[in-house]
């Protein structure tokens, strides 16, 4: 599976890849001046699709170049834990006794705050939310953060643009906020026990420095929108309250769900619990997201197949620089790669100094905003958020423009000394 021909035909279809993901929402635009083939350019234009399409693709181009028995083992030797996970903690982390819980803790909030209720409500949800992704992961902080915002900041009266600078600042938020551990953030999982650093070491170096622009970006962005929030916090949205037993429940269930986030086979027989009992339940519940989260999880394995045979050409790349300009390389190869994989490849590179190691995962965790690919709770985000936004699309331009200035803030607070 290494032979010039495979590696090139994976290179190039990667890139297919991301010129669709580019293009996805001019590609749902046909869908007006195509309506008999609406269907199918809807579809075409689901950023959440792209890598699961081109995965298939691949799958085929390799058995047409390989063969097809090379080309199946290669699928299943991937791993596939990280989409299951993603895919789950959406569905119980939006559920409704969890956010209806959420909410109550922000109202909370709020009325301790000196500003507006919708005001502090939005700034929590861009700055306590991601935050929280430290302790929860991060897809359970972007599920969360997103549902929390949406009837505020992602709203029709609210100014396209400030959506735009909204969402960035949520996706950079989430991409850094996850680094006050060791175990939430994937971009530092896929190193902290190769190179030894545990949640002490996270902290010391990493967590308040990103806790630090966290807190600006969201200011920041919640501050320019504030003229065009409403005065009332939005927690009615949420229907009826739900019994603490069963509030407990779910919580418990996102407990279990995150503490055995490494184990699929646990995760997902608690998820089997988990739907039995909205079942039982079904009076306390709303419609569980399967749909959102199941895209997000085709995404994600998606792009586990196309960038296992990236290897070649990103790890000479991320090999040859120095640290600084290891960091500057990685917050623009993450826009094009998830980071995760970037980090991950660079995990097996011999001989990287720990300041090496150090600004790789810095510049990894600061450009995890820039693009939908570039950090895997992202797609999450836009799954939950883009029906808030011009023809229910999400545009590559318009988030990498609103997620530039919350990654310089990222860039220069990783940086401190």
């Amino acid at each position: 599976m290494e032979s010039n021909a495979v590696q090139w035909t994976a290179a190039v279809l990667f890139g297919l890849a991301l010129v669709h993901t580019f293009a996805s929402r001019q590609i749902d635009r046909l869908s007006h001046r195509f309506p008999r083939h609406a269907g199918l350019f809807h579809l075409l234009g689901e950023v959440e699709v792209v890598f699961g399409l081109w995965a298939i693709v691949l799958i085929a181009a390799l058995a047409a170049v390989a063969g097809g028995g090379e080309a199946v083992r290669y699928a299943e030797s991937r791993h596939y834990g990280e989409p299951l996970f993603v895919f789950v903690v959406m569905v119980v982390a939006a559920s409704r006794p969890v956010l209806q819980a959420v909410m109550h803790g922000l109202v909370a909030l709020t009325r301790l705050m000196p500003v507006r209720p919708a005001v502090a409500q939005v700034w929590l949800g861009l700055a306590l939310g991601p935050l929280l992704g430290s302790l929860i992961t991060e897809p359970a902080a972007m599920t969360i953060s997103a549902l929390v915002t949406a009837p505020l900041a992602f709203r029709p009266a609210m100014p396209e643009r400030l959506k735009y600078a909204a969402l960035g600042v949520l996706f950079v938020n989430v991409s850094i906020g996850g680094t006050l551990t060791a175990y939430a953030a994937p971009p530092v999982l896929m190193v902290a026990e190769t190179w030894g650093w545990d949640s002490w070491h996270m902290l010391r170096h990493f967590g308040w420095k990103a806790a630090l622009a966290v807190l600006v970006n969201a200011t920041v962005v919640t501050w320019a929108m504030r003229r065009h929030l409403p005065s009332h916090a939005a927690a009615g949205h949420l229907g009826a309250p739900v019994p603490a037993a069963v509030v407990g429940v779910h919580l418990a269930f996102l407990a279990a769900v995150v503490a055995f986030s490494h184990h699929p086979v646990i995760f997902l027989g608690l998820f089997a619990l988990f739907l039995g009992f909205t079942m039982a339940y079904e009076r306390y519940q709303s419609p569980l997201i399967i749909r959102e989260a199941l895209l997000v999880g085709f995404f994600l394995a998606g792009l586990v197949v196309l960038g296992g045979l990236q290897a070649w050409w990103l790890q000479p790349a991320v090999a040859g620089l120095s640290p600084l300009g290891l960091f500057f390389g990685a917050t623009a190869l993450t826009a094009i790669t998830d980071n995760a994989a970037l980090t991950y490849l660079g995990s097996l590179i011999e001989g990287l100094s720990d300041a090496s190691r150090h600004m790789l995962v810095a510049g990894a965790v600061a450009g995890g905003g820039l693009t939908v690919i570039a950090n895997a709770p992202n797609p999450a985000g836009v799954a939950l958020l883009k029906r808030g936004f011009q023809d229910e699309a999400v545009g590559a331009g318009g988030l990498l423009l609103g997620a530039l200035p919350p990654t310089v803030v990222a860039m220069a607070a990783l940086l401190l000394p």
